[in-house]
């Protein structure tokens, strides 16, 4: 299987910022905020690489990858695709909302937004990780 590296690195940012999600969920729900706030922003840190290594993938690529597979496969890869895409780059304003309400000690507002944007941000990661599955790895023969 000849996978491109790039493909492959987003996916593993993606499923870095999902651990990192988990993480400071789990911290703040112990009541360490330093934990979290480190995860957290390990979580942003690693989404923004993600795009940046996706955004240069694009730009310099002209391969497009097909998703192969038939039938119920099909609709389930386009299923997931045509959820992640749009709330990928909605989520995008919010996560930076939260990280400035955070930083500015308004965690009432911070809560309010992370209390959907949490759930949001974990499944575009998870999302992300089964698109690249789909395409790269689990790919008919």
């Amino acid at each position: 299987m000849n996978v491109p590296i790039l493909p492959t690195i987003n996916a593993s940012l993606n499923a870095l910022a999902g651990i990192f999600l988990l993480l400071g969920f789990l911290a703040i729900k112990r009541k360490d905020q330093n934990r979290h706030k480190f995860f957290m922003l390990c979580a942003f840190v690693s989404s923004i690489l993600f795009l940046c290594a996706y955004v240069y993938y694009h730009a310099t690529t002209h391969i497009l990858t097909h998703y192969q597979g038939q039938g119920i496969k099909r609709g389930v890869y386009f299923f997931i695709l045509g959820t992640h895409t749009p709330l990928a780059v909605l989520i995008v304003p919010f996560i930076i909302m939260a990280i400035r309400y955070a930083l500015k000690g308004q965690f009432d507002k911070h809560t309010r937004i992370t209390r959907w944007l949490y759930p949001t941000w974990v499944y575009v990661s998870i999302t992300g990780v089964l698109v690249y599955l789909m395409l790269y790895v689990f790919r008919p023969a």
